[in-house]
């Protein structure tokens, strides 16, 4: 596991985070000796990029808010130009236990997208209402497209291999919503394999939620539009080697 993480790049996405980013910072380094972690400062206006950087994490500030989809391209892209095979997603709000990446990272041995599902039996993670009907009905679409059962497919606690990274690097939807939902179906359409791994759950330390309560309120409408949007893109090709055991 270790040679695995010397060759994997934690992305964390940062929207004014200077409360806890420091501190979610530190607890990857601690639990994943050997990472690179890069902070993807998506134009806050607090001290988050000075705080990251003080707890060693390397730094992209972007000079205007582009979204989760964004920051998350831009982190894709520096880990092909930095020859980073691995590349997980860890929210800087503190929800995701980074105990959890070992298990993603030894599901990318084998695939080329690990997702951290919330409700595949770890944790008590509770959804309800709209929002619980969107996942189900999504997970259901989603992992019949990927061939594969899925029950999370909004979670942002997820790894990407060589493969994928190739494909997100120049195609990482950021609309709402895209970083998830649109991002799964572009690489199943494009023949990237996906699997999921059981993973915790933690409330939110801090910062700003990147779901606001309007948005909460059309999130059926809108999964269900990121959903046809991601059916009615052409499929991508595949132009790098697939994981290997």
């Amino acid at each position: 596991m270790s040679s695995a993480l010397a060759q994997t790049l934690i992305v964390m996405p940062a929207y004014n985070e200077e409360d806890v980013v420091a501190d979610v910072v530190t607890e990857v380094f601690d639990k994943l000796p050997g990472v690179t972690v890069l902070v993807v400062n998506d134009g806050s206006r607090d001290d988050t990029v000075a705080r990251a950087r003080s707890a060693g994490a390397t730094v992209l500030d972007l000079p205007f808010n582009l979204g989760v989809g964004g920051a998350m391209r831009t982190g894709f892209k520096y880990a092909q130009q930095h020859g980073f095979r691995y590349v997980v997603q860890v929210d800087s709000d503190g929800q995701h236990d980074p105990s959890g990446v070992p298990l993603i990272l030894d599901a990318l041995a084998s695939v080329d997208v690990a997702i951290g599902a919330r409700f595949a039996g770890e944790g008590d993670y509770q959804v309800t209402g709209p929002r619980r009907w969107a996942m189900v009905v999504l997970a259901a679409v989603i992992g019949r497209i990927a061939r594969t059962k899925l029950t999370d497919t909004t979670s942002g606690f997820r790894g990407a291999g060589p493969r994928a990274i190739g494909i997100f690097a120049q195609h990482y939807p950021a609309e709402y919503l895209g970083d998830t939902v649109e991002s799964l179906v572009l690489a199943a359409r494009a023949g990237c394999s996906i699997s999921q791994v059981p993973v915790s759950m933690r409330p939110r330390a801090g910062g700003t939620p990147s779901h606001n309560p309007v948005k909460a309120a059309v999130y059926l409408g809108r999964a269900g539009l990121a959903l046809i949007i991601a059916l009615w893109r052409p499929p991508l090709a595949l132009s790098v080697e697939a994981p290997t055991t």
